[in-house]
């Protein structure tokens, strides 16, 4: 069987699914409707979704509602012919001091074509972009969970290649 060309857009997908983040900056001060907004750009091609809910603003601990970011209820949209989805609802944890955010763990499945791939990472670090609330991600390796035999057994997602942006 020949592997399908484009696997990799798909894997490197999985490892950064929801952690995406828009240019717009905001300041460190409270924010007001605990929303996230998400962009990524992967194998060349952009994954995005707005206005997905928190449970919190930051500093506040808070997690992601995943049915926000997935469609129907969320518009979560990759270009390439990737489809993705959040399966849980990430904890993010805020260190304004050191100006680090943690996220306990990132379940996603990447879809291209017929093949479908689960990863799940953890204990990623995040660092504050300045004063604002965007987070950018430091290295991190997700974990294949289960899926088509095509699928890497893990994906490593490098520095800066994610980003969050809470607002």
């Amino acid at each position: 069987m020949r592997k399908i060309s484009t696997w990799p857009r798909v894997t490197v997908l999985a490892a950064v699914l929801v952690l995406g983040g828009s240019t717009t900056a905001l300041a460190l001060g409270p924010t007001a409707d605990q929303r996230v907004d998400g962009v990524m750009v992967v194998a060349g091609n952009t994954c995005a979704w707005t206005n997905a809910r928190t449970s919190a603003n930051p500093p506040s601990t808070l997690s992601v509602d995943r049915t926000t970011v997935n469609t129907p209820g969320g518009n979560l949209a990759c270009g390439g012919g990737i489809t993705a989805s959040l399966n849980n609802n990430p904890s993010f944890t805020f260190d304004d001091a050191a100006a680090l955010a943690k996220t306990d763990a990132i379940d996603i499945t990447g879809k291209q074509s017929f093949i479908s791939c689960r990863y799940k990472a953890t204990n990623i670090v995040w660092n504050r972009d300045g004063s604002t609330r965007k987070y950018v991600n430091q290295a991190f390796t997700a974990t294949k969970t289960s899926g088509s035999f095509l699928c890497p057994g893990s994906v490593t997602t490098p520095a800066g290649d994610a980003s969050m942006l809470f607002h």
